[in-house]
């Protein structure tokens, strides 16, 4: 990092500004807050506000590295699906009205679930063993699997991008991003600035899926060469055993490499470990249409409410994610 740069950082006064697309709209999270903005069959647009302080902030236990990246991914999925729910409701009334009762409800949850773990887990795991006969080399066989997990995490975002309705959500999730780099410039905050940013943010979901991706393969290595120390051999039985519920620590170190990432934005190194994460976005948000980044800004400002003047107009450098 250059001189220059680094006064110009320090200088810069930093917050954490993010959020998520929804149905039909975003939910931005600022310090303190969260709020989110929907657009309703008739084009009206409604919020839906809360107060949020997360827990890393208050609990000495859960401030600790890796910890905190747990806590805090912990929080970012129980607010999400909490939002998508809301923007469900509103974004399509009448399929509301059809919902499940609370038992087909958790069955669908628990079926979304166990795809996940099949997809993600269980299938690259099989398929190395299946194919290849190298279960004893831990750094091998994970690098394997992980280039499995990795071929099928493209392919299911490539797959659920041709769906309609996901294609709204992505450019939703490229209008929350342009929003945010508005935000963080210093400009003034509205449709025609925040259509001149990227729509690629380093600190997305995506970018941080991909380094959880990388991260799993060097993590489940150790812990395989451990389990082959204690128990003298090694099975997908025992990956299972072990790698499923050990999937915390790794989103935990996740997070402290996109911490580490953000605080290095210059080095090739971290830009280089950045790209991949860049890449994907160019799947999983699209160009937004205006009025999905005034329904962005939307969110912004009631998430901020009050401080929302005193806010803007500043030029911010960026916290990492959580």
């Amino acid at each position: 990092m250059s001189m220059k740069h680094l006064i110009l950082t320090i200088m810069k006064p930093s917050i954490l500004v993010g959020g998520q697309a929804v149905i039909e709209g975003v939910m931005m999270r600022v310090p303190g807050a969260y709020a989110t903005a929907v657009r309703d069959p008739e084009g009206k647009v409604h919020v839906d506000k809360h107060d949020f302080t997360s827990r890393v902030q208050t609990s000495g236990f859960w401030k600790r590295p890796i910890l905190r990246g747990i806590m805090a991914l912990f929080e970012s999925m129980k607010m999400g699906m909490k939002t998508l729910q809301w923007s469900a409701d509103i974004a399509m009334p009448e399929e509301a009205e059809k919902q499940p009762g609370k038992l087909a409800s958790l069955f669908s949850t628990l079926f979304a679930v166990l795809l996940a773990v099949s997809m993600f887990v269980v299938a690259p795991l099989g398929l190395t063993t299946w194919l290849l006969d190298i279960e004893t080399d831990a750094l091998v066989f994970n690098l394997i699997s992980g280039l499995f997990r990795i071929s099928f995490f493209i392919l299911y975002l490539l797959a659920i991008s041709m769906m309609k309705d996901v294609k709204r959500l992505f450019r939703y999730h490229g209008a929350e991003h342009r929003v945010v780099f508005n935000f963080e410039s210093g400009q003034d905050v509205n449709v025609d600035n925040a259509q001149s940013f990227s729509t690629y943010h380093p600190r997305c979901g995506t970018s941080f899926m991909f380094i959880v991706l990388l991260s799993a393969i060097l993590v489940f290595a150790l812990i395989d060469t451990i389990v082959m120390a204690i128990f003298g051999e090694i099975t997908i039985f025992h990956r299972l055993a072990f790698h499923l519920p050990l999937m915390p620590l790794v989103a935990g170190i996740s997070y402290e490499i996109i911490k580490i990432t953000a605080r290095n934005d210059e080095s090739l190194f971290f830009r280089s470990l950045r790209a991949p994460g860049l890449w994907l976005q160019r799947i999983t948000t699209q160009p937004p249409e205006d009025d999905m980044v005034d329904v962005a800004i939307t969110a912004l400002q009631s998430a901020f409410g009050d401080k929302y003047n005193e806010m803007i107009g500043k030029e911010y450098t960026a916290e990492a994610i959580g």
